[in-house]
């Protein structure tokens, strides 16, 4: 009893309880054993092949390549936040619709990636155009770039496969 003669009341209890998150992927290291998960390992190691192949062209056409990286580097690390995500069982503890998030993350990075590919080809495609330096007539790519931009346009058509199959296994779990 207070002073006053009140009853005093408990104190709250200290337990959080989280509502219930919109997810029908299993979280922990069981998501590595569905095609999702397996999908989303293939996006990092793919995706971070693309990032090497072309930051060691030497990134001859920054204009083309640039974005090229901007989406490999930024889709490899979000793709690696996301398998974190459900690694550790954050997804839920975080109240989202956890499958149309994962619809929404690969169909923006389907078409961003889609893009990449088609400027890594455009900028492997110009291996032949002849740039003019002060004496002498160059070619833009010389036969090693050119290999490795064969490469990155290879694994970038590779990775971009990957986040299409993903954005079909999350339209078929997610129902609007």
């Amino acid at each position: 009893m207070s002073a006053g003669g009140a009853p005093v009341p408990p104190p709250p209890n200290p337990v959080v309880s989280f509502p219930a998150p919109r997810v029908t992927l299993p979280v922990g290291p069981d998501i590595l054993r569905t095609y999702s998960g397996a999908f989303v390992c293939l996006e990092i190691v793919l995706g971070g092949l693309v990032w090497i192949l072309v930051a060691s062209s030497n990134v001859p056409l920054p204009l083309l390549q640039g974005w090229v990286m901007f989406v490999s580097v930024t889709a490899f690390f979000f793709s690696l936040l996301f398998l974190g995500l459900f690694l550790s069982g954050t997804v839920t503890q975080i109240n989202a619709n956890w499958n149309f998030l994962d619809f929404a993350y690969h169909f923006t990075v389907f078409v961003f990636y889609f893009g990449a590919f088609l400027l890594e080809a455009a900028a492997t495609s110009l291996h032949d155009l002849q740039c003019n330096t002060t004496m002498a007539v160059w070619p833009l790519l010389d036969d090693n770039q050119y290999n490795i931009n064969v490469a990155a346009t290879i694994f970038a058509f590779m990775t971009t496969a990957c986040y299409g199959c993903s954005l079909g296994l999350a339209l078929r779990r997610w129902r609007p």
